[in-house]
């Protein structure tokens, strides 16, 4: 792994285990001259506290420009709404060096890549998209993992203006936390994540809200299928807002093929059509039987 000192903006779930992550592989010792030195970005004092007694960052601070200073690695880990915002402030102070590398961590790419893009480059810098498929419903950095990106997918997403290199150092790097890494265009990614992530999100929303929404008292009942069906809309309500929004047009796609395989499915009842159903049943057995979880794989193209 080729950067040896990682500033890391946001320590929520995906930046705190970056954190861990990274002190567990390469524990930096000033006195030994060895290790990577990571350092994070904190909007709040309480949660810049908690980072500084973990003792799994060389620094941690509400200021943005000390932490990034010198950094050959800057991973944005804040929600997508305010990267653009930090990156600026990060240029106006001067913080990002030139030759320095940006990603980011966001669930979206085409609106991110589109705004974050230009202004890293004008700065004399390199900005890669990248999104590990790794998290939980669970929020907030007393959830970090240090194994949170060991065997997960993570989707690069250049164009024709990334520095060659610096796409190469980014896939390096998350190869060395254990994850699998592809390439997609930023549009490919988000019509790719539309299906796989977030359209299954609002669909265990939905699924809630038809059941316990209307029936609660069922929630007794309720066993192992319905809890894993339903367990990725404990996810944060305002961070999946965004997401869904951000990726308003793939998603509406995604949906409207759901929607209409959901009205279709409603003739299988209306006219006692068995055969139909056991086709549909099995042929999602089948597909789901052979489905490999963020194993290596080709991606699809743009």
């Amino acid at each position: 792994m080729n950067f040896q000192r990682i500033a890391v903006i946001g320590p929520g779930l995906l930046g705190g285990s970056l954190v861990r992550a990274i002190a567990e592989r390469a524990p930096f010792s000033k006195e030994k001259g060895e290790g990577v030195e990571v350092r994070v970005w904190g909007r709040r004092p309480e949660v810049v506290a908690q980072l500084q007694a973990m003792g799994e960052a060389e620094l941690a601070s509400t200021d943005l420009a000390e932490v990034v200073a010198g950094a050959d690695l800057v991973v944005l880990a804040t929600p997508i709404g305010v990267m653009a915002d930090c990156v600026r402030r990060l240029i106006d102070a001067g913080a990002l060096g030139v030759g320095a590398v940006v990603t980011d961590v966001g669930s979206v790419k085409a609106s991110v890549v589109a705004e974050i893009e230009p202004l890293v480059s004008a700065s004399g810098a390199h900005f890669i998209g990248s999104h590990p498929m790794a998290g939980s419903e669970k929020n907030g950095l007393e959830y970090a993992e240090a194994a949170l990106f060991e065997g997960a997918a993570c989707l690069l997403t250049p164009t024709p203006l990334s520095d060659a290199g610096a796409l190469e150092r980014v896939d390096e790097f998350w190869q060395w936390l254990g994850a699998h890494t592809s390439r997609l265009s930023p549009e490919a990614h988000d019509r790719a994540v539309a299906m796989v992530s977030h359209l299954p999100h609002l669909v265990a929303a939905l699924l809630v809200e038809s059941v316990l929404g209307r029936s609660p008292e069922v929630a007794a009942f309720a066993g192992g299928g319905f809890r894993d069906s339903t367990r990725i809309a404990s996810g944060h309500a305002e961070m999946w807002t965004e997401i869904l929004l951000e990726n308003r047009e793939a998603v509406r796609e995604a949906l409207a093929d759901f929607h209409r395989l959901t009205g279709e499915s409603l003739a299988f009842f209306d006219d006692l059509k068995k055969e139909e159903l056991h086709r549909l049943l099995a042929d999602a057995k089948s597909r789901r039987d052979g489905f490999r979880m963020n194993g290596p794989h080709t991606p699809p193209q743009s």
